[in-house]
């Protein structure tokens, strides 16, 4: 299921997908997705990157029409807000000019993943490529965030250098310079994988309620290694050291002391943090 999210209101839909497994369960992942849409929703443009790249456009509209002190006065109103961002404490490598959220939540079973994913090698092997292509983008469960971003490493240099050709006359030079420096917009794209995210809530939801409800809390580790089960299938990877493997076991692990009523709070703390791991390393970000 897709949606597309504003970087300021997120909007969610709670699905209910066929190997639910009862309602606290549906609601705790349910919550899980809509605050990870809210946290991707948090991401915020910088005012001043936003300014200096408009200030950076008028400049080569002035250029081209020769109009050399207004192409000046916007340069310098550029390299003013980059300042003003540079200043900032902890300002970022990349500046944030765009943002789009968008939310595509696989709602199948673990074994419609892997009939699509064996339909999808039949296509291949047949060469029906836009068959393959239809099931292949229907396999994803994500949070993608794309931004737009000036690169504080080399655009404000570039205003500056477009600034000392304006003032030297050589105007040419200098839409050069400024085109170059638009160019360099870096996109970034983020994916969080709604499944990960998932598996970690209900992990933290059972851990809570461990002492008082034992039926619920194995529910919850069940519905767990489902989650990342499908993740797995997915093709979500994580640069942690941590494996799928390693997470089931420890999940069983903990399942098996609860079924023999003995005391599971270290393995939950260890089960949680190495899930928080995985979970913040599988989120990739690519830059184009």
């Amino acid at each position: 299921m897709k949606r597309l999210l504003s970087s300021i209101v997120v909007a969610g839909l709670l699905v209910t997908s066929s190997f639910a497994a009862d309602a606290k369960t549906e609601n705790v992942k349910h919550n899980s997705l809509m605050k990870a849409e809210q946290k991707a929703g948090e991401a915020k443009l910088v005012k001043e990157a936003v300014r200096a790249l408009q200030y950076t456009q008028d400049a080569y509209i002035y250029l081209n029409g020769k109009n050399k002190t207004k192409a000046l006065e916007s340069l310098k109103k550029a390299i003013g807000e980059l300042t003003v961002a540079l200043n900032k404490p902890n300002a970022p490598y990349l500046l944030p000019l765009n943002i789009t959220i968008e939310a595509d939540e696989y709602i199948g079973t673990i074994k419609n993943i892997s009939k699509q994913i064996t339909d999808a090698k039949v296509a291949l092997a047949k060469s029906e490529l836009p068959i393959a292509r239809n099931i292949l983008n229907s396999l994803k469960s994500e949070i993608d965030i794309k931004a737009i971003n000036i690169p504080l490493a080399t655009y404000p240099d570039a205003i500056k250098l477009a600034i000392k050709y304006v003032n030297e006359n050589k105007l040419s030079e200098a839409k050069d310079v400024i085109a170059m420096a638009l160019n360099t917009l870096v996109t970034t794209d983020t994916i969080i994988p709604i499944p990960i995210v998932k598996a970690n809530d209900l992990v933290i939801a059972a851990s809570k309620i461990s002492h008082k409800d034992k039926k619920q809390t194995l529910r919850y580790l069940e519905e767990a290694k489902k989650q990342l089960k499908v993740a797995e299938l997915l093709g979500y990877t994580s640069k942690s050291d941590t494996t799928y493997k390693m997470l089931k076991d420890k999940i069983e692990n903990i399942e098996s002391k609860l079924n023999h009523n003995k005391n599971t709070d270290s393995l939950f703390s260890e089960l949680k943090s190495k899930l928080k791991e995985f979970k913040e390393k599988a989120a990739s970000v690519i830059s184009k």
